[in-house]
């Protein structure tokens, strides 16, 4: 229990080392590895899937992912990532994933949190008052 505690721990630490300016990156990402790669470390595998799934969390919580059923124009995606940015209160960035089935509307996903402005979504939540 201890030493998956520790784990643990170690894994967040890890994670504060791959932020830059409060973003996770590539560079810093690669340096924690490099460095891991060359310790003499036990259960490191275990150690480098918990640090994996923080990192996949991290990346999650910084990337706003907008659903449509067509495209956005630049500047409709720059002013969700800016009040996305001002909402959080750390830095958004926001990408694009088609997706037919909402009819019309977008569906935003960051971290676990999901906002739903979609015809489909909004059907779904009458269908669920109906009943």
């Amino acid at each position: 229990m201890t030493r998956d505690k520790k784990i643990l721990q170690f894994a967040r630490n890890l994670v504060e080392l791959s932020l830059d300016n409060g973003v996770v990156t590539e560079s810093r990402v690669t340096d924690v590895l490099n460095a891991l790669k060359k310790a003499e470390l036990r259960n490191k595998l275990a150690l480098l899937k918990t640090y994996l799934y923080y990192i996949r969390k991290a990346v999650a919580e910084q990337t706003a992912v907008v659903s449509t059923p067509g495209a956005l124009s630049a500047d409709t995606l720059s002013a969700i990532e800016s009040n996305f940015t001002q909402v959080y209160g750390r830095p958004i960035s926001a990408v694009t994933q088609d997706d037919p089935s909402l009819i019309a509307g977008v569906r935003i996903r960051i971290g676990d949190d999901v906002y739903d402005a979609s015809v489909s979504g909004r059907l779904k939540r009458l269908a669920d008052n109906v009943h």
